[in-house]
């Protein structure tokens, strides 16, 4: 046998680099379901029955093309219980010349398999993923000198390498890169949100799903009503759905939130992007094609389009150019457990059941949720930085650790002391009001910041800007929460901090 070539459960494209110039009558293709993989973290059930899914219909197309796949499938009593151990076994009874895979989306597994070469005693050969638009070598090239990074420059520069949405004399489509300040309206019920993109589970994946539902019982989530695409023809159709049907209202509402709608206009099409189902240039193209053709606005398109080559890969450039010990950053010194609601949703605050509850019902939640509700209660009320990111790595299906772990620790904590962002993502609860409906059936006044029944998230707010003051005054861009903090008389001000100090040695009745 030639060589080995691993595939992992988030690689499942053809055009994988690892796949480039093999021998399909010699190499072997090792896919495998392992237990540490599986539950090194709570992995939502959904999560897990998308990629166990998705990796055995990938099987099942590459066998079809006329791959020779050894593949494991999921028990716990495998002998092989990790993928070294599965590779290992395989060298042993093979002796293939190398192993060959393409670099993966995690630096725990990166070190693992950076050295095999000396615990295999096999050459391991890792290529570069050339699914994104940057490679990690050109990103730190970009990076290089820069003390502080911002999306906003390297988004421009992917644009032009890419000439997504750029006139024929090198210009933004449009006279602007960026179409933000269009896309923040509050969603009212019209226009109406379309239905999701459904594919219900065939055979495979119903077994998928027993095999969760029997070994993976106290994990996180339900599996109950799967309907996400497991295959690259299926992603595709979602693909279609999403330009046809929410596209258009995509950039007006992205950062609406409802007590009624669990999906609103968002392509739900990370998922796919993640695990190699969908090719990011192939994504974004059909979303300009639909603003070329008049069926999109370019304020969608344009924001749709900044999320996959602007946002993905910038963090994922920062993910590779400051691990390992960007994963220790905690800059701000939080110490707060996570609170057990995040769990279970069970708390009075509305904004937040409401985001926890559809977490757990779909393993999904837009972006706006994550950063705004679920995490900015987590920044003002102080949790370990630790414990929020491995709740974003377990509950959510398209959480990879290179994308979940910038997104969480950067954006949504600042815990790396603003190397992500310029500022903290700190809002009260008049942001939450302003952007959806929720506070009209919550149990709390979001117009009351003191009392009993005053939001959370009023209080915590002014406490989060009064103790890092020595992190935040001198930020340009907080100079206003500061002035308006000052601003306060002497005993409002005590008054917020004593509901804000109740609030935190009573998060758990909240």
């Amino acid at each position: 046998m030639a060589n080995l070539i691993l595939i992992l459960g988030d690689q499942l494209s053809h055009r994988l680099s690892a796949l480039e110039g093999a021998d399909k009558d010699n190499d072997l293709v090792v896919m495998a379901e392992v237990h540490s993989e599986a539950s090194y973290t709570n992995h939502h059930k959904k999560k897990l029955v998308f990629i166990f899914s998705a990796m055995r219909h990938f099987v099942d197309a590459l066998e079809e093309d006329g791959w020779r796949v050894h593949y494991q499938r999921y028990h716990p009593d495998n002998p092989a219980q990790s993928i070294e151990q599965v590779i290992a076994e395989l060298v042993r009874k093979y002796q293939p010349e190398r192993v060959i895979t393409t670099e993966c989306g995690e630096w725990r597994l990166h070190e693992q398999i950076s050295r095999w070469h000396k615990t295999l005693g096999i050459p391991v050969e890792i290529r570069p993923d050339t699914r994104f638009v940057c490679n990690i070598d050109e990103f730190a090239r970009w990076a290089d000198g820069k003390k502080q990074l911002r999306m906003e420059f390297f988004y421009r520069e992917m644009r032009k390498k890419t000439g997504l949405l750029m006139t024929p004399e090198g210009q933004p489509e449009g006279g602007h890169w960026n179409f933000d300040a269009d896309n923040r309206k509050k969603w009212t019920g019209k226009p109406p949100a379309p239905t999701p993109f459904r594919e219900e589970p065939d055979t495979i994946t119903t077994e998928v799903i027993e095999l969760v539902n029997e070994h993976f019982s106290e994990h996180f989530g339900t599996t109950d009503d799967f309907h996400y695409a497991v295959t690259t023809e299926q992603a595709r159709q979602a693909l279609g759905h999403f330009i046809d049907f929410a596209l258009p209202c995509f950039g007006d509402y992205q950062d609406a939130m409802s007590d009624n709608e669990d999906w609103l206009f968002h392509s739900i099409l990370s998922p796919y992007l993640n695990t190699g189902l969908l090719d990011p240039m192939e994504v974004c193209e059909e979303a300009v094609r639909a603003w070329h053709a008049g069926r999109a606005p370019l304020n969608a398109v344009e924001g749709f389009v900044r999320q996959i080559i602007g946002w993905r890969e910038f963090v994922r450039g920062i993910y590779w150019l400051l691990m390992p010990g960007y994963a220790r950053e905690n800059r701000l010194g939080n110490s707060c457990e996570l609170p057990w609601f995040y769990w279970t949703g069970d708390t009075k605050m509305r904004c937040m059941h409401k985001a926890i509850d559809a977490t757990a019902r779909n393993a999904y939640a837009h972006h706006i949720q994550r950063l705004m509700i679920t995490g900015n209660f987590a920044l003002l009320a102080g949790v370990k930085s630790e414990a929020i990111c491995d709740w974003y790595l377990a509950v959510y299906i398209d959480a990879f650790d290179w994308v979940e772990l910038p997104n969480t620790l950067g954006m949504v904590m600042h815990a790396d002391g603003g190397y992500l962002g310029s500022k903290p993502y700190a809002a009260s609860g008049k942001y939450i009001q302003r952007m959806s409906d929720h506070c009209q059936n919550c149990h709390y006044r979001v117009q009351d910041a003191t009392g009993d029944r005053a939001c959370p998230f009023n209080s915590l707010y002014w406490h989060f800007i009064d103790r890092h003051r020595e992190d935040f005054a001198n930020n340009p861009r907080m100079t206003m929460m500061y002035r308006n903090w000052d601003k306060q008389k002497p005993e409002r001000r005590e008054a917020l901090r004593a509901r804000a100090d109740w609030v935190l040695a009573n998060i758990e009745t909240l």
